[in-house]
C-alpha cells in the first residue's frame, strides 16, 4: 500500500530539513550527554535529571522518526511556477465575505506550515476545502462556529 505524498511549500520543506538536521547533529548528541552526566548522580530509579532527560530522548527521537517519514512522502510544489484562476494548494486567494464585504487574503499551505495569523491556511481547514478546485468569482459557502458563512473568491494569485 502506498503511501499519500503530503504536499508542502518549498520553504516548509527547507524547515524541516533544517530541523531534522538540528535534531541529528546536535539535540540528540546534548540529549546523550545529559544522560551520561545524569547516571554519574547515582541511584537511577529517584534521579529526576536522569528521567528528564530520558524523556527529552524520545521526545527528540520520535520527532526525527516524524520528519524522516513526511521528508520522505513530501511533495513539494513551488507555488510561484503554478498558474490560473482555479484555487489548488499553493494558491494566494483574496476572499470577499458576502455579509460584511470584508476582504481576507490567504495562502493554502500544508499542516505544518499553517498559521492564520500569517495568513497561511492549512490545506485540510473547511475554508480551504471549500475553495479548492474553485475559480475567481465563485462564491464558496463555508460552516464555521458561528454558522454559514458565504465568500466571494475575488482573486487567485500563484506567488
Amino acid at each position: 500500500m502506498a503511501t499519500a505524498k503530503i504536499p508542502m511549500t518549498v520553504s516548509s520543506y527547507n524547515l524541516l530539513q533544517e530541523e531534522l538536521k538540528r535534531l541529528k547533529s546536535f539535540d540528540r548528541q546534548d540529549v546523550i550527554q545529559a544522560i551520561a552526566t545524569a547516571r554519574e548522580y547515582g541511584d537511577l530509579s529517584e534521579n529526576a535529571e536522569y528521567h528528564a532527560a530520558r524523556e527529552r530522548q524520545g521526545f527528540i527521537e520520535g520527532r526525527i522518526v516524524e520528519l524522516e517519514n513526511k521528508l520522505s512522502h513530501a511533495e513539494i510544489i513551488d507555488a510561484s511556477k503554478l498558474e490560473g484562476t482555479r484555487v489548488k494548494f499553493g494558491a494566494t486567494v483574496t476572499l470577499v465575505d458576502e455579509e460584511t464585504n470584508a476582504e481576507s487574503t490567504y495562502q493554502i499551505v500544508g499542516v505544518d506550515e499553517a498559521s492564520i495569523e500569517k495568513g497561511l491556511l492549512s490545506l485540510t481547514s473547511p475554508l480551504a476545502r471549500a475553495m479548492i478546485g474553485k475559480e475567481q468569482g465563485n462564491s464558496i459557502d463555508v460552516m464555521t462556529p458561528s454558522g454559514h458563512r458565504f465568500y466571494e473568491i475575488a482573486r487567485v494569485e500563484y506567488k
